[in-house]
């Protein structure tokens, strides 16, 4: 279905906006759930090296828990994704229903995690720490899950190493257009801006980070399950394409009856 370019922009944006959660997320980990990550897997494989190396049993312990909760999160997606493909599909909408049924699973440990980190007082520790960490690092696994079903060549919300390395490859290597530019700019500067609030609502607001979360993966329901706001760009595409039609053929009959 993504082949008119309001589409296009339209899965730009959701992935733009998913990236920005994903910066929060990992920043909130970062520094108040054991100083390791719940979307870079990459980052927690060494992070658990290194506690192997220092015999760290702190940062051992929350790697381990960061990583089976991705784990455990992209497995909940793919079975709730298979599930619902059995389903009717129940309407025309930007992303398959699949997906949005794994977002919206998303939403759901998002909104647990929310409540969690309210009741303590945006600081757990101990066991609620651990929950806590493992419940956001799911919901990045589920998110993971989704996007690689969303069909966004080259670009992904959570590990963006190779989207950084595409990106640069293609702008110098010489005669090669670079595909999917601003979508690839978009998702790295949504992730920079995500951990940028994230830091700041961090430093001076800290219940208000889940907001963010919440906020990123509310726009991208939206943008996913509710495709009227599209209808105006499609009336104006097509009314576009249609006066084009009749210039041209207007031009075409002007010019038989000239020549008549």
């Amino acid at each position: 279905m993504n082949s008119r370019p309001e589409q296009q922009r339209a899965m730009t944006l959701i992935a733009i906006a998913l990236t920005f959660g994903s910066g929060a997320a990992d920043v909130t980990s970062f520094t108040r759930l054991g100083e390791v990550f719940t979307s870079v897997m990459t980052g927690n494989i060494v992070l658990w090296g290194l506690a192997t190396a220092r015999g760290s049993v702190t940062l051992f312990s929350h790697t381990a828990v960061a990583i089976a909760g991705y784990i455990l999160g992209v497995a909940a997606g793919t079975w709730i994704a298979y599930g619902a493909k059995k389903r009717p599909s129940g309407g025309d909408h930007l992303l398959a229903s699949h997906v949005i049924w794994v977002l919206r699973a998303e939403l759901t440990l998002l909104a647990g995690f929310s409540a969690g980190w309210e009741v303590s007082g945006a600081s757990p520790a101990g066991w609620a720490q651990f929950c806590l960490l493992a419940t956001l690092a799911a919901a990045m696994g589920m998110q993971s899950y989704a996007v690689n079903d969303m069909g966004m060549a080259q670009v992904s919300t959570t590990f963006l190493t190779g989207t950084l390395t595409g990106l640069v490859s293609s702008l110098v290597s010489p005669g090669q257009n670079t595909p999917h530019g601003p979508r690839r700019f978009g998702v790295l500067i949504g992730l920079a801006a995500g951990a940028t609030l994230g830091g700041l609502l961090v430093a001076t607001a800290a219940r208000a980070v889940p907001a963010l979360l919440l906020a990123a993966l509310v726009t991208t329901l939206v943008l996913a399950a509710d495709p009227a706001w599209l209808a105006p760009l499609a009336r104006e595409h097509d009314r576009g394409s249609l006066g084009r039609s009749g210039y041209a053929a207007g031009m075409s009959l002007r010019g038989v009856s000239m020549s008549l």
